[in-house]
């Protein structure tokens, strides 16, 4: 058996007696993104063995509504890393993945037996989203269980307009994020979660204790890993100050619109979303 409180004293900064992790689970506790990368290749053996398991992954009613593109070569790589402008070590990721809600290839399927595409909406794209996100995760756990380390990158959707005809996505399919995958330079520290009282409801949804607990959190996370200058949310908006802690960092990001074309990039995509 794992050591199960030294595992969630490092994720959560805090005791939960209940909990015993079998060793198959520690692993995932104690995942960590990976943000530096080495110069090893990834092999197609090994990425294809990844993208398997990828596939492997739960799909809403075997529909499958996701797919992925894999980029390889370091000049289109760095593009992307250009456009997003702050994150200049996805350039030095070998491969560097975009997985995408894919609504086509149910269209397509409809026009093969000569029916209507009738479900053109936001449940579908909805069921897309998950599919994808799905397969991102089954994609990171397999990865992470051969010693590759990666980091999904949702700012793709920021220059979406760019990013999807350098990939040629066509009508019907977006992308949800990006994944840079490669060999860690290094294990980053763990980041320190939001309670399981927080997330976790049992039989009915309670955030009557919200206030009292994210204040402790911040006050834990602050003491480990207090909040960089550099990482201070919307400067131009809100003066950095000394002292800002994850609750206010988070505000500071969630007060100001981010990619509010997504909607319309999407409709102009072939999405009715009604």
């Amino acid at each position: 058996m794992a050591d199960t409180q030294a595992l969630l004293q490092g994720r959560f900064g805090i005791d939960l007696p209940r909990a015993e992790i079998p060793d198959s689970v520690a692993p995932l506790i104690d995942r960590r993104v990976t943000r530096r990368y080495t110069d090893q290749p990834v092999t197609d053996s090994l990425l294809d063995a990844l993208l398997a398991a990828a596939q492997s992954a739960p799909a809403k009613s075997d529909l499958q509504q996701f797919s992925v593109v894999v980029m390889r070569d370091p000049g289109r790589i760095k593009q992307i890393a250009d456009w997003i402008g702050t994150m200049d070590w996805i350039a030095t990721a070998p491969v560097f993945l975009v997985w995408c809600g894919d609504m086509r290839r149910g269209q397509r399927l409809c026009e093969m037996h000569g029916m209507p595409h009738a479900n053109n909406n936001l449940d579908t794209f909805l069921n897309t989203a998950v599919d994808c996100s799905l397969a991102m995760a089954q994609f990171i756990t397999a990865a992470d269980a051969v010693g590759l380390g990666s980091c999904p990158i949702s700012y793709v959707r920021s220059h979406i307009e760019r990013v999807s005809p350098l990939l040629g996505l066509p009508s019907g399919v977006y992308p949800v994020a990006g994944l840079s995958v490669g060999w860690p330079v290094f294990r980053r520290p763990l980041s320190m979660r939001l309670p399981p009282s927080v997330v976790v409801h049992r039989e009915r949804y309670d955030d009557s204790g919200l206030d009292a607990e994210i204040a402790a959190y911040d006050q834990r996370r602050t003491a480990r890993d207090p909040v960089a200058a550099a990482a201070l949310k919307n400067n131009d908006v809100y003066p950095p100050r000394e002292g800002v802690g994850w609750s206010e960092n988070a505000a500071r990001q969630l007060s100001v619109p981010e990619r509010f074309g997504f909607l319309a990039y999407l409709k102009t995509r072939g999405f009715d979303l009604a």
